[in-house]
C-alpha cells in the first residue's frame, strides 16, 4: 500500500469517471486526492505540485508534456501516470518524449493500481533526493568557484587572485610607502593562434608562457593569468625609478625570442608589455585604473616592440 500521503492530482473532464476513478485511488490507500479539469491542471501544479499526477487517453496524453516543462522550470519532478488501454510498450516507445512514467489499462485498475502507486512513490522519492543532491552540489561548486584562486590552466593566479593581490599592494604602497609596477603583458597574436591552430595547441601555449614568465620573474613578485589574451605581473619595488622599461626588457625578449615548443611544434608568440608605475603620491582611485590605463598603452607597446611606460600623474 501506498503512503496514504501521498500528494495525487487526477486530471479529468468527465465527472462520473473521475468519481470512479477516485474511489479506486481512496480504495488503493491514498487520502491525499484532489481533482482537477485539464484546463485547470497546469495552474493546480503551480500552487501545490503533485507527487503524483494521473491521467487517462489522448488528453492526458496532450497535458504530459506540459507538466513535464512546468516541472522543468522549478526543481520538482512529478510522476505521471496514464491510464491507456493501448498497449504499454508501444504507447511508451511512442510517447517517451511526453514524459509518461508509466501506462496503466483501464481493466488492471483495480488489481495493479496499489502496487504501481507504491511504485510511483518509491521512484518519486529517489528522484527527488537525486535532484536536491544535485541542486546541493551545484551551490557548492559555485561557492568553490567563487573561492577559487588558482588559473586550472597554467597554475598561476586567476583574475581573481590579481584584484586580491592588486588591492593588497596598493594598500602596502599606501601605508609603507614604496611603489607599485603593474605590468599587463598580452599576446598580440592570440586570436590567430587560437583560429589557425585550435585551442588545445593554443592551451599548450598559454602553459608554455606560464611557464617562462615563471622562470624569469623574481620569487616575490605576483603573476597571474588574466584571460585567454593576458597575463598580470605585480612588483612592489622600493622606488619608482625601478618601473622603468629597461627593469622588464628580459620579460619582453623571453618571451618574442625564443619559440614555444608544443606537441605540434614550434610556435612564435608575439607579446606586448605595458607598464604602469605609481607610488604614494599618485595611487590610482580604484584598481581598475591600473588596468584601464595598461590596456591602452599595450597598443603602443605592439607597435614598438617594446615595453611602454606610464608613471601616473601625482594627486592634487
Amino acid at each position: 500500500m501506498p503512503n496514504p500521503n501521498l500528494s495525487l492530482v487526477l486530471v479529468h473532464d468527465d465527472a462520473a469517471r473521475a468519481a470512479q476513478l477516485t474511489a479506486l485511488l481512496h480504495e488503493a490507500g491514498c487520502r491525499d486526492v484532489s481533482l482537477c479539469s485539464h484546463a485547470e491542471a497546469l495552474a493546480r501544479q503551480a500552487q501545490r505540485p503533485a507527487t503524483l499526477m494521473l491521467l487517462e487517453g489522448g488528453a492526458g496524453l496532450a497535458l504530459a508534456s506540459r507538466v513535464r516543462q512546468f516541472d522543468e522550470m522549478g526543481e520538482h519532478y512529478t510522476y505521471i501516470l496514464l491510464i491507456s488501454g493501448q498497449d504499454a510498450r508501444e504507447l511508451l516507445d511512442e510517447a517517451g518524449d511526453h514524459g509518461i512514467d508509466d501506462v496503466i489499462a483501464p481493466d488492471a485498475l483495480a488489481r495493479q493500481l496499489p502496487g504501481r502507486l507504491h511504485a510511483a512513490e518509491r521512484l518519486y522519492n529517489i528522484v527527488q533526493r537525486l535532484r536536491q543532491e544535485n541542486s546541493l552540489l551545484r551551490q557548492n561548486i559555485a561557492s568553490l568557484e567563487q573561492r577559487n584562486l588558482v588559473d586550472s590552466l597554467t597554475g598561476l593566479g586567476n583574475a581573481r587572485y590579481l584584484r586580491q593581490k592588486l588591492n593588497d599592494s596598493l594598500r602596502q604602497v599606501q601605508a609603507r610607502g614604496g611603489a607599485l609596477c603593474y605590468l599587463l603583458i598580452g599576446l598580440q597574436n592570440a586570436e590567430q593562434l587560437q583560429r589557425e591552430q585550435g585551442s588545445d595547441l593554443y592551451d599548450e601555449l598559454l602553459q608554455g608562457v606560464g611557464r617562462r614568465l615563471q622562470q624569469m620573474v623574481r620569487p616575490l613578485d605576483v603573476l597571474g593569468r588574466l584571460d585567454d589574451q593576458h597575463f598580470v605581473l605585480l612588483t612592489l619595488p622600493p622606488d619608482l625609478q625601478e618601473c622603468a622599461p629597461s627593469s622588464f626588457k628580459r620579460l619582453h625578449d623571453g618571451l618574442n625570442l625564443k619559440a614555444f615548443m608544443t606537441s605540434a611544434g614550434s610556435f612564435d608568440v608575439v607579446a606586448g608589455i605595458s607598464l604602469i608605475g605609481a607610488d604614494g603620491s599618485s595611487l590610482p582611485d580604484t584598481p581598475q585604473t591600473l588596468f584601464d590605463e595598461a590596456r591602452a598603452l599595450l597598443a603602443d607597446s605592439y607597435e614598438s616592440g617594446l615595453v611602454s611606460a606610464k608613471r601616473l600623474p601625482v594627486r592634487a
